[in-house]
């Protein structure tokens, strides 16, 4: 899997496919945009990107099925055609139901000799590339019986495949797949960018992904308010400005990270180091007493304080600016009472891991609400607070982080490929395009709470601190998997923090 990897940079806006047919309208009824021009372009656009990334293609398999992504196809073909290439149309679907725009570039491959043949899974496809232009964004339910067995066949091709605007049976709301789906090596989406090709299954799904907003008027978008956005680092970082020259530690806050409770002082140190890292004047760690020689040899920086109580901790809370409670902070008592205490604070907090399930229990913190607050779950977490299930939060990682957000406040954090991130400060759920598979490891997340701590510590809001960090999170994990991402440790994220934050 090459998970977005593309040179090209991802649309900021992105959308729902009825809201993507609905800027497709207005581009041909107000813009006076003729929908075979705007599907000659997707095709034009489709065989470009083809060839950019299988330059000595000598042959391609062009899969069609009967509405607009198979005239997409038509046109591909024909290119291809014109250029020399070998071509063929493998149709799939009713013919008789091909109509208006598709009807007449299936007309013209024809005309122009290029070879269709009706799918009958019994086709051997050894060589060259496939482009699936079969079902696109047009499906409501699960994939029919008369298209599964075309997208098995396609999967079991061994031989590249280039998706147009998304893999087939790929839900593009929700990244879900939909019974069966198009494994893709390349995706290229047009006009508007897709939700759900950047989270869900759609990350397993897409290959690399590129995109072409096929030339029409900018004006039109402003029609068609996006439902997410896709987060950018760069842009970001404009919420960290240079520091002042008479600048103290003081001027960038006091982070506490909460946690480590026996056998956990990992996670606890983890956490801080990384707080140190992004920035924070002055980190403290409230734990279990036995784990303050591990940490202060880690990271002498880290004012590590040992607690056996929640009373204990109090007069240390007082001092900090940001907390963060949870990583490794366990489900005993010891935690339990921890947590009641940060809880009670005013300033804001970071709330991961246990920290989240004895919220989810219900017994320590009886109104889990608050506005200044930034909640990390994994889909686990996410389903042991909603009371449901992982796989249901996977069903729609969307409509799951925006229910956190209603039921808890604040800001809220649904980890996972295609990180989300939802708050009361911004319209569009957030997704973050950074990462990859090896931060499949354990301690990501701790790190991930130092960052978002140390972030709060400066002065960001809870819904800036919380897209900023996800994405330097992310482009950390990225650089430390230039050397691989099998074997990858959490503490590789570390080293690359203070880089990004300069």
């Amino acid at each position: 899997m090459e998970r977005h990897n593309t040179e090209q940079k991802l649309p900021t806006h992105l959308y729902r496919a009825q809201q993507v047919r609905e800027l497709d309208r207005i581009a041909i009824d107000q813009e006076n945009i003729p929908g075979f021009t705007l599907m000659r372009r997707a095709g034009k656009v489709a065989f470009d990107t083809l060839i950019d990334r299988w330059p000595e293609v000598d042959k391609i398999t062009v899969v069609c099925g009967v509405g607009n992504n198979g005239g997409d196809g038509y046109v591909l073909a024909t290119l291809a055609m014109q250029r020399g290439i070998a071509v063929e149309i493998v149709q799939c679907g009713d013919v008789k139901k091909i109509t208006g725009d598709a009807l007449q570039a299936r007309q013209l491959a024809l005309q122009d000799g290029i070879g269709s043949v009706d799918f009958d899974g019994e086709r051997q496809l050894d060589r060259g590339v496939i482009v699936d232009a079969l079902l696109g964004t047009g499906l409501s339910g699960d994939v029919r019986d008369n298209f599964a067995p075309v997208i098995e066949w396609i999967n079991r091709s061994q031989c590249p495949v280039l998706a147009i605007d998304i893999p087939s049976g790929l839900c593009s709301d929700t990244g879900r797949v939909l019974g069966h789906a198009v494994y893709a090596d390349q995706t290229v989406s047009f006009i508007g960018f897709k939700q759900g090709l950047l989270t869900g299954s759609g990350p397993d799904y897409t290959g690399r992904v590129a995109f072409s907003d096929l030339a029409v008027p900018k004006a039109i978008f402003q029609q068609v308010v996006a439902t997410s956005q896709c987060l950018d680092f760069d842009e970001l970082m404009a919420a960290l400005p240079p520091r002042q020259s008479t600048a103290h530690k003081g001027d960038f806050g006091h982070v506490m990270i909460t946690g480590g409770d026996s056998g956990m002082a990992g996670a606890a140190t983890m956490a801080s180091q990384a707080a140190c890292r992004v920035g924070a004047g002055l980190v403290s760690c409230a734990t279990r007493p036995e784990h303050i020689p591990a940490i202060i040899s880690r990271c002498p920086e880290v004012m590590a304080h040992g607690v056996i109580s929640g009373q204990e901790i109090e007069p240390l809370l007082a001092r900090a600016t940001a907390v963060v409670v949870g990583p490794g902070l366990g489900r005993a008592p010891w935690g339990e009472q921890l947590l009641q205490k940060v809880f009670k604070l005013s300033v804001p907090l970071v709330i991961d891991a246990d920290a989240l399930n004895i919220i989810a229990d219900g017994r320590v913190v009886k109104q889990p609400y608050k506005d200044n607050w930034i909640l990390t779950p994994h889909p686990g977490e996410a389903a042991r607070l909603l009371g449901c299930s992982s796989a249901e939060i996977q069903q729609d990682r969307f409509a799951a982080v925006a229910e956190l957000q209603r039921r808890f406040g604040g800001t809220v954090i649904l980890k996972g490929a295609g990180t989300l991130v939802a708050d009361t400060e911004t319209a569009t759920i957030g997704i973050c395009p950074y990462g990859n598979p090896g931060m499949a490891a354990g301690g990501m997340g701790d790190v991930l709470s130092g960052i978002l701590g140390a972030l709060l510590a400066q002065g960001l809001s809870p819904a800036v601190a919380a897209r900023l960090g996800v994405c330097l999170h992310g482009r950390a994990g990225d650089i430390a998997a230039s050397s691989g991402q099998r074997g990858m440790m959490a503490t590789d994220l570390i080293a690359h923090l203070r880089q990004l934050v300069n």
